[in-house]
């Protein structure tokens, strides 16, 4: 992939996710755009990230707070965070850092562990062209806010009745999910389309 390709991305929101006990759908949205990267995420991931979006510090450091004095403790910088796979319905993530010597190294991460340390460090977070294609949601409001602390409720909807469900149906089901912001739904259901191509 080249420098063209990369999209950056930027947080939309969270809501929490009513079909699987404990996860939550993080909404990642192009930065100039208005594709959204839907991604479920784990309970202690969603609370990391969403401390350090409301700039409330723990008494104790989470891990993430951990990784990061550990980073500025060792003058190590990670310059950018790339979300640069979408395998089988999951997301994976990669963190570019840098140490004193002028050495690079590439750290493979989960993408809600590298989202909460990039918010900490303040470096940018980034997907390719061909994964926004592939796994994001296209919005037909050109007007996309930027609603950081919004909190989207999510239905829940069994799995199997998807699976029962034609094309057409689904690509149907997929607009209304997206019209309602009802992103983890959408997700499962573009995951779905995607099964069958």
């Amino acid at each position: 992939m080249t420098e063209k390709d990369k999209i950056r991305l930027k947080i939309v929101g969270m809501s929490y996710s009513h079909s699987q006990h404990g996860a939550y759908a993080l909404i990642l949205g192009e930065e100039s755009g208005i594709r959204r990267l839907p991604i479920i995420i784990g309970g202690f991931e969603a609370q990391a990230i969403a401390l350090e979006m409301e700039s409330m510090r723990p008494s104790r450091p989470l891990t993430h707070d951990l990784f990061k004095f550990f980073t500025e403790s060792f003058h190590i910088t990670i310059s950018e965070v790339i979300i640069d796979k979408f395998v089988e319905g999951v997301f994976h993530a990669k963190l570019y850092c840098h140490d004193t010597h002028g050495n690079s190294h590439v750290i493979d991460s989960r993408t809600s562990d590298a989202i909460a340390i990039a918010l900490r460090l303040g470096c940018p977070f980034y997907t390719y062209e061909n994964i926004m294609q592939e796994a994001g949601i296209e919005m037909d409001d050109a007007d996309v806010e930027d609603s950081g602390e919004k909190m989207f409720e999510a239905d829940s909807v069994p799995k199997d009745s998807l699976e029962s469900k034609s094309l057409t149906e689904l690509q149907d089901n997929l607009k209304e999910a997206v019209e309602n912001e009802d992103y983890e739904l959408a997700s499962r259901i573009r995951d779905e389309i995607n099964k069958r191509k």
